[in-house]
């Protein structure tokens, strides 16, 4: 961006100087800030963990209503996978952590993870 300056100092006004006043041009650099990368939170299906407790999570950590959570589990658990959402890499590790701690109390091996996007 350009901003038009002029000197408050005359060139007649300073010590050996007698013209007109100075004009000149400030270039000022702007920076582009990017936007954090984002992180995909995945759950992973398993041969053990009871599709209910699926559901149970992706309502409690996700806040899914239970009738998304069904049709995301039913994803999971005919594909293998599946993304339950995007976010920042600072709250994507939280879901995942907490995901993880949730179900290893609860004695489950649920599996979820993050990649980014």
């Amino acid at each position: 961006m350009l901003h038009r300056f002029q000197h408050t100092l005359s060139d007649k006004d300073a010590p050996g100087g007698g013209g007109d006043a100075d004009t000149g041009l400030l270039l000022e650099n702007k920076t582009k800030t990017q936007r954090p990368p984002l992180y995909k939170v995945l759950i992973l299906n398993d041969d053990f963990t009871p599709m209910e407790f699926v559901v149970h999570v992706l309502e409690r950590f996700f806040g899914m209503t239970h009738a998304q959570s069904f049709e995301l589990m039913l994803t999971v658990h005919k594909k293998g996978v599946a993304v339950v959402g995007v976010f920042s890499h600072e709250i994507a590790e939280t879901k995942v952590t907490q995901v993880m701690d949730f179900a290893r109390r609860h004695q489950h091996p649920l599996q979820c993870t993050m990649e980014k996007e």
